[in-house]
């Protein structure tokens, strides 16, 4: 099995993610709060410790007001 929490297509799309919380004029504890999660989850999500499934990613896309399609190269 190949660890893809890794690799630069990962990074990038955690890189994508934060910026899009930027883009937005939110901050982390904002993020957290929204989600009904802890500001140390938005920052593992961020730095690729913690690990999304779609259905997570579709939340934040809706807070960030992005397209799913916007996270994805």
């Amino acid at each position: 099995m190949v660890d893809t929490i890794r690799t630069k297509e990962y990074a990038d799309f955690v890189g994508k993610l934060r910026e899009a919380r930027i883009e937005a004029g939110l901050r982390q504890i904002d993020v957290a709060k929204k989600l009904k999660r802890t500001q140390s989850y938005v920052s593992r999500v961020e730095v690729g410790e913690q690990r999304l499934d779609i259905l997570e990613l579709k939340k934040f896309a809706e807070l960030y007001k992005k397209d799913l399609h916007y996270f994805i190269k």
